[in-house]
């Protein structure tokens, strides 16, 4: 351990009960904490600490991170249980959370009984904040003053991805646009969680100017996704974003909505054109028979293959973040591939030798989020995740029905779309675990936990309300037939 984390385990300590006393005390600062754990979740990973980090392993994560998004999420968590709320009730339990615990404890039972350890710990802390994030945004956002506030958040940092990535691609020349994430897959994937629920803002019944400014970073995200030339994330965008479309927007003709949809669609031609010839060439490059087909290919359905091996071989997986561990060591080799073995570099050149583990040729983690959690927690991980996947979207779709006045319904249904976002795109990759879009992901799934929880208490509201006046409209009816007896 260096001095620098030293240093991190006083301050971290420090500055979170600091915080967290103050989110207590204050309504303003949770609103600065949650306002800054949204707009700031792009940035995770640069604002980080890794203890007992292992930054040569392949795997999703490489160390025990601890960022400043814990942080203000702790505090905020504390300033919504102790602090003042008004006449809300504090407490309640968030759609889905269940079995997010029940995922997180088979993980945590993966990681005691498969080897190594220290790779399924690295992960497990990534897991931990995923779930404390939740938590802090499903208590906070309980009206829809934090609805907005999530919308404003959510789009300055939207906007500020989609113009860096346009900077990019213009100015500095980047072939494809990857803002701050570090890989255009990873930028694409982040537009198609986050985009949905702006354009859905923008097409509610809102406040003009918020509709407005959601309707800015919307474009700007279309604008930055499509620089990054994602073969898989601009079908997927695009699918979200109309289903969202179609969901939400008014459909009654008027010359205001004529002349802004027209310009939206002139803009997006326009972009396609402009861009045409390198999407050419990143849809010719590989086909499909090519990427799934072909065995000596190192392509995506070589991922599928290897969890299959693993499948067959481990029944409850070769243990939580040892994808790249195992399959340089042993399954790789079956199918061809010379990875170099973990072993064999660290015992020749030690851990701490980057440079030797950079030029290395080792497994990179499945791009596909299922064989990826077949090959590590086995036929039980992956039905159990499958589960949580289902329960997001059975919390998300009631609201499709709502109708398109009610005010809850614009975010939940942009937060399906989400769902639905992430999802498409995590069939070609595994950057779902990546911290950024991991957290921006749990901290929409908080909000829409609390959406589920206000309709359902809305529902029950109305059905006493319907019952009472059921039962005052029967008095009358009774007294006059005693009368008549």
């Amino acid at each position: 351990m260096t001095p620098s984390h030293m240093v991190a385990l006083a301050l971290i300590p420090f500055f979170t009960i600091t915080g967290a006393m103050a989110a207590i005390c204050f309504q303003r600062v949770r609103d600065v904490f949650f306002f800054a754990m949204v707009s700031l979740a792009v940035f995770a990973e640069r604002m980080d600490v890794n203890f007992f980090s292992e930054a040569w392993y392949r795997g999703t994560t490489r160390g025990i991170q601890i960022t400043m998004l814990e942080m203000l999420a702790f505090g905020l968590l504390l300033g919504c249980l102790l602090g003042r709320r008004g006449g809300e009730r504090r407490l309640f339990w968030p759609g889905s959370l269940g079995l997010m615990l029940l995922f997180f404890g088979y993980a945590c039972v993966s990681v005691i009984v498969s080897e190594p350890k220290l790779f399924g710990a690295f992960e497990l802390s990534k897991m931990f904040a995923s779930i404390l994030v939740f938590l802090a945004a499903a208590f906070y956002v309980r009206s829809r003053r934090e609805w907005t506030l999530l919308a404003v958040a959510l789009g300055c940092a939207v906007g500020f991805e989609g113009l860096w990535a346009i900077r990019q691609h213009l100015v500095t020349g980047v072939d494809r646009a990857d803002g701050t994430l570090d890989h255009a897959n990873s930028l694409s994937m982040y537009f198609c969680l986050t985009a949905p629920p702006l354009v859905a803002v923008a097409y509610s019944v809102g406040s003009r100017g918020l509709r407005w400014f959601c309707g800015l970073c919307s474009v700007l995200a279309a604008a930055g996704l499509f620089l990054t030339f994602s073969r898989a994330g601009i079908p997927v965008f695009t699918v979200v974003v109309m289903g969202t479309i179609l969901a939400c927007a008014s459909w009654r003709p008027s010359p205001s909505r004529i002349v802004v949809r027209s310009l939206l669609v002139l803009g997006a031609v326009a972009l396609a054109a402009a861009c045409w010839s390198q999407m050419e060439r990143r849809y010719s490059g590989t086909t499909l028979e090519d990427e799934y087909l072909d065995p000596s290919v190192d392509g995506r359905g070589v991922y599928l293959r290897l969890s299959t091996a693993i499948a067959k071989d481990h029944f409850f997986g070769v243990g939580l973040n040892n994808w790249s561990y195992q399959v340089s060591r042993t399954y790789g080799p079956r199918l061809g591939f010379r990875f170099d073995d973990y072993d064999y570099l660290v015992s020749v050149y030690g851990s701490r030798n980057d440079k030797i583990f950079a030029n290395s040729y080792l497994a990179a983690p499945a791009h596909n989020l299922a064989a990826l959690t077949l090959g590590e927690l086995g036929v039980p991980g992956l039905a159990i995740f499958a589960l949580l996947w289902l329960r997001w979207l059975s919390m998300g779709l009631p609201f499709l029905f709502l109708p398109k006045s009610d005010p809850m319904r614009a975010m939940g249904v942009g937060i399906l779309f989400s769902i639905c976002g992430i999802f498409g795109q995590s069939l070609t990759e595994w950057v779902y675990r990546q911290t950024p879009i991991l957290l921006t992901f749990y901290i929409l799934l908080g909000a829409l936990a609390s959406l589920a929880h206000a309709r359902g208490r809305a529902r029950i509201e109305e059905r006493s309300i319907r019952a009472e006046s059921i039962e005052q409209d029967a008095v009358p009816s009774e007294s006059l037939v005693a009368e008549g007896a």
